[in-house]
């Protein structure tokens, strides 16, 4: 796979965030915290990446992205729908309706 050098994720043209593997907090911790900075701003809503995509974009294994997303599921900050993915909830700010 390839993923970027710096770990930076480039989506839409724009950096969302920075994982340091050299911090003593475990990587699905730190994609989590990035992760849910940008749900209660509001810059992420409706449907979630993927976790392959999540993976690509921050450089993790697939197994740490899945567990991001379940500690945001956790949290209720997104809901998981069989076979659809992951979602903002949409009672949040911002939140999208879900299908």
């Amino acid at each position: 796979m390839n993923y970027p050098k710096d770990r930076h994720a480039h989506l839409g043209g724009r950096v969302r965030g920075v994982i340091d593997p050299d911090l003593p907090v475990p990587l699905h911790v730190q994609l989590t915290n990035i992760l849910r900075k940008q749900i209660t701003s509001g810059a992420l809503t409706g449907r979630v990446p993927s976790i392959i995509t999540l993976a690509q974009e921050y450089g993790v294994s697939h197994r740490t992205s899945g567990r991001a997303l379940r500690a945001l599921a956790d949290e209720e900050l997104i809901v998981a729908l069989h076979g659809k993915g992951f979602y903002v909830r949409r009672d949040l700010p911002g939140g999208a309706d879900t299908p």
